[in-house]
């Protein structure tokens, strides 16, 4: 018997699927929150958020696939929207870099 599983990926926000989706950390309080977004929920989430960050203290930066890509000597989030758009890839000027811009960028390098 053949079996098929999908994966089916949907905005937190605004319940909408789309493959776009990827999942966020935030934390308040003490308190770690994670939430799935479209790139455009997420851009809302950051401009809410924004003046508070721009007025509060970093007090350490967690590990994520920024960091760890950077110290592999990997591409920057500014050196991948570039590329993707000189590649014809639609990407936002903030927020993540959609999954398959990243591998696009893997393959041609």
């Amino acid at each position: 018997m053949a079996q098929k599983i999908v994966t089916v990926y949907t905005d937190d926000l605004s319940g909408s699927e789309s493959e776009e989706v990827r999942t966020h950390t935030f934390s308040l309080d003490g308190v770690n929150y994670e939430i799935d977004l479209v790139s455009d929920n997420y851009d809302k989430l950051y401009e809410a958020l924004a003046p508070f960050i721009s007025s509060g203290r970093k007090v350490g930066r967690t590990k994520g696939v920024g960091s760890r890509r950077q110290s592999q000597g990997g591409p920057t989030a500014d050196e991948l929207r570039a590329w993707a758009r000189e590649n014809n890839h639609p990407v936002n000027d903030r927020g993540r870099i959609p999954a398959a811009v990243r591998e696009a960028y893997e393959k041609a390098h």
